[in-house]
């Protein structure tokens, strides 16, 4: 670490001390992360959990609205006047029209904060009055957690290490093969670099598409600003037996430091440093249609982004410098409406085997950590259809066409160990099954006064976020 990098800490440590020190004069602040790999519906999941708490009718599981604690909830301005807003009038409008369409999904930080007027429990809480609890809900894209991964890393071992898990990949074909030909220890040519981080991005994008959670580094998918700088122009390429200065090679080494120092150390430091609580939404019936390499991939990303988690519970002097650890932590598999509910349990014991490495090390650390299956908007209805002489529990639900169509996505395994022993062995495809998904659109809602839209344990993973502040 550099001076430059003592002094930035040092002033940054003096600032938390102000804001440690004033947080027990002011109304206390939840920060809960809300993440998501890729298409597990992050945005309706904040839409509707937002909804869902300014209109609390279906949240029964949430134990503060049961018992009548909360008195109201409220919309206010965001704290951060640097980051943009969460745009939720614009989405909840797009999912409950009169033509209801999935909203589009933001693509870089925002942040909503939602505020509770409580009423204290216990014998004496009438006496004490209401308080006031802000939950900022802070949204972020799944692929710039992975990104924390890298900071531990050097380009030699980042670069081996890819090369090494996309040789298989249809999707790396064309990047693979536009590295042939490629000695890193000629002098850097800028074309040869820009056609090859090109080729590597489209790899990226093919590889979200099919499944694959690992898709970093992650500004290569979501560029923004960056799109173009040297920062974003480097690609893993073989290791020469000498690279010297001005090399292909060192260039983009040194280019990937470059990403680590100027594009995910300020995401840790800004914003993610700063979080109290975390949910993290897998499409995990995505991956399990895509095959047992899309199930290993997600097994194996989970389990390295608990590391940049820092979980556990921070001590008086580490809260006391602003220095906040996540203490708890919610694996939360999507678009649980896809099944009938009697499969809703294996797809929950699924997703806790699947997370298992990763919530081990968050709970030995301190964290209280849990999986879950979720719809944040229920998109079916249940029925069960008679097929060639058996009896098969389907969902019913409105294609993205506008037909209504019932749909059997194949029976889940009894036990979690049948589809991550395939997955851990790299098995090209299911032996023994066929797991299917389908792209339902929003249902059209007619919603009554008080109510938020229709959803499945969202009002359970609202306690075990934050049921404890309420």
């Amino acid at each position: 670490m550099g001076i430059t990098d003592i002094a930035d800490d040092l002033v940054r440590g003096l600032g938390g001390i102000g804001t440690g020190l004033a947080a027990p004069f002011s109304d206390p602040v939840v920060r809960l992360g809300v993440t998501g790999l890729s298409r597990a519906g992050k945005t309706v999941f904040i839409t509707s959990l937002v909804a869902n708490l300014l209109d609390r009718g279906r949240m029964p599981g949430l134990r503060a609205e049961a018992e009548g604690r909360v008195l109201s909830t409220f919309l206010q301005p965001q704290p951060d006047d640097t980051i943009p807003r969460f745009d939720y009038e614009a989405h909840l409008a797009a999912l409950t029209g009169s033509e209801p369409r999935w909203p589009e999904s933001t693509r870089a930080v925002s942040e909503l904060r939602l505020s509770f007027r409580l009423r204290e429990g216990g014998m004496f809480g009438p006496l004490r009055g209401p308080r006031t609890l802000h939950l900022d809900i802070v949204d972020y894209p799944g692929e710039w957690l992975l990104d924390l991964a890298l900071m531990d890393r050097d380009y030699a071992g980042w670069a081996e290490e890819v090369l090494e898990r996309i040789a298989g990949r249809a999707e790396a074909a064309g990047y693979l093969a536009a590295l042939k030909g490629i000695d890193g220890a000629e002098p850097l040519d800028e074309p040869c670099a820009k056609a090859l981080s090109e080729r590597f991005a489209a790899y990226l994008n093919a590889a979200r598409a099919a499944g694959y959670s690992d898709c970093t580094p992650g500004r290569f998918l979501l560029p923004g600003e960056l799109a173009g700088s040297p920062a974003l122009t480097f690609a893993p390429i073989p290791k020469p037996g000498a690279a010297p200065r001005g090399s292909l090679w060192r260039e983009m080494e040194r280019r990937f430091e470059a990403y680590k120092t100027k594009v995910v150390k300020p995401f840790f430091r800004d914003h993610f440093a700063k979080i109290d609580r975390q949910i993290v939404l897998v499409d995990l019936l995505g991956a399990i249609h895509s095959g047992p390499r899309a199930v290993e991939d997600m097994r194996r990303a989970m389990a390295g982004i608990l590391d940049a988690f820092r979980p556990g519970r921070s001590g008086w002097l580490t809260g006391l410098l602003g220095m906040r650890r996540v203490d708890r932590i919610l694996f939360a598999a999507t678009k649980a409406d896809h099944l009938h509910h009697s499969q809703h349990a294996k797809l929950t014991q699924i997703a806790a085997a699947l997370m298992r490495e990763a919530k081990d090390r968050a709970d030995f650390a301190g964290a209280g950590t849990a999986a879950m299956s979720i719809a944040a908007l229920r998109a079916t209805v249940e029925e069960t259809v008679r097929h060639n002489g058996d009896t098969l529990d389907c969902v019913r639900g409105r294609l993205m066409s506008g037909k209504e169509a019932a749909f059997y996505p194949g029976d889940l395994p009894d036990t979690p160990g049948q589809l991550l022993a395939a997955a851990r062995e790299g098995a090209a495809e299911w032996l023994d099954a066929d797991y299917e998904v389908m792209n339902f659109a929003p249902a059209r809602l007619s919603l009554k006064p008080g109510e938020g839209p229709p959803h499945i344990r969202l009002d359970r993973a609202a306690e075990f976020l934050i049921g404890d502040k309420l």
